[in-house]
């Protein structure tokens, strides 16, 4: 009797049933398969993950509950003062800001770009941000590269008191080449509901103020990239003179600037009708998010001045100049909306804070735009 098409067949042997699908006889490997060969290293990812956990409950506030390793955080938001509050949540990603880290081989500075970029989107709604979560996903796990993420990570959330409650890191061979990985970040706060900052407040003769970036922060990697890499054959450790002594490398990795420390005190006292975190789209493309349909932004594009290395990019890269003002933030991180009337206290009081800050224009009646002087 043989077993050969899917069933037994003792009435002919000279061929397949009628109707019979064949199947392919199971050949097994001479080498015994586990999850390390097909690119998962489990043992690796576990003693990297225990060597952390230091760095991890470090960050851990009041309203932490529980321990590193447990399936979800827990939180209570009481425990910090949460009462009658709205909970603001975001994610972003740190991008292609990555490939100029690799390049240079120092990945600490991104754990700070991610835990930056995301108390900056929930600032601007009023929010003080409670707790993070982070996402790696990579090619092949590298201990290394994941202790200097966390250690990063750590650092910015235990200076801005966010608990780091929890993450996961995923290794995905196949989906991503050895040496790729990605890093998201997600982040939780909490407002006030009687002080949340949704554009509503913004009135004509209101007074933009804007505050310096520190970098190209975590947006126009792509473009900056394909400038200086490509078109003009620089490396990371290349000094252009432009860069006033500077490396490429430093120049682009300078960690994305928060501004909770700067902005909370002036939330706190009401100063600030709304703000804007310049990140992808540039000013164009996120001021108007908060205007609505009846107000229009006029910016004085003269009122700053734009620093080297957005310069060395536009200019290097033959880069119109309103796509550069899309693509980046060409040196503001941040625009407040003020009364006109407190527009030089809040300016002084950013600047006692360590905070230059400029005069940019003002709100105007119009449909929902940005119009440029200058």
């Amino acid at each position: 009797m043989l077993r050969r098409y899917g069933r037994t067949d003792r009435r002919d042997r000279s061929g397949p049933p009628r109707n019979a699908t064949p199947t392919r006889a199971i050949v097994t490997t001479k080498t015994p398969l586990d999850y390390k060969s097909a690119g998962v290293d489990i043992s690796a990812k576990e003693q990297a993950l225990k060597a952390a956990r230091s760095d991890i409950r470090s960050t851990f506030t009041p309203g932490v509950l529980g321990d590193v390793g447990l399936f979800g955080g827990l939180f209570d938001a009481a425990r910090v003062g949460c009462s009658d509050h709205v909970l603001v949540a975001s994610a972003d990603g740190v991008g292609t800001k990555i490939e100029v880290a690799r390049r240079a081989r120092r990945y600490d500075t991104l754990g700070h770009d991610i835990v930056n970029h995301c108390i900056n989107d929930i600032l601007v709604q009023g929010a003080r941000p409670l707790f993070f979560l982070d996402y790696v996903a990579a090619g092949r796990f590298e201990p290394s590269v994941f202790a200097e993420l966390i250690r990063g990570l750590a650092a910015a959330c235990r200076a801005h008191g966010i608990a780091l409650l929890g993450g996961e890191t995923a290794e995905m061979p196949g989906t991503y080449k050895d040496g790729d990985f990605d890093l998201a970040g997600f982040i939780v706060g909490a407002v006030e509901r009687q002080r949340i900052l949704d554009g509503s407040r913004i009135r004509p003769g209101q007074v933009l103020l804007g505050l310096g970036s520190s970098g190209l922060h975590t947006n126009g990697y792509s473009l900056a990239r394909k400038v200086l890499f490509e078109a003009l054959g620089l490396d990371v450790d290349a000094r252009p003179a432009a860069l006033g002594g500077r490396s490429v490398g430093e120049a682009l990795l300078e960690p994305h600037r928060a501004y909770l420390d700067a902005l909370w005190p002036l939330l706190q006292r009401d100063r600030i009708a709304a703000l804007v975190h310049i990140t992808g789209g540039g000013i164009p493309g996120n001021v108007p998010r908060v205007l609505g349909a009846q107000f229009d932004a006029l910016i004085d594009r003269r009122t700053w001045e734009v620093p080297a290395l957005f310069r060395l990019i536009v200019e290097g890269g033959n880069v119109a100049r309103d796509e550069a003002y899309r693509v980046f933030n060409m040196g503001l991180g941040m625009v407040l909306f003020v009364e006109a009337a407190e527009a030089a206290a809040v300016r002084a009081d950013l600047a006692a804070r360590g905070h230059a800050s400029w005069e940019l224009g003002r709100v105007e009646a119009g449909s929902g735009q940005v119009r440029y002087l200058g």
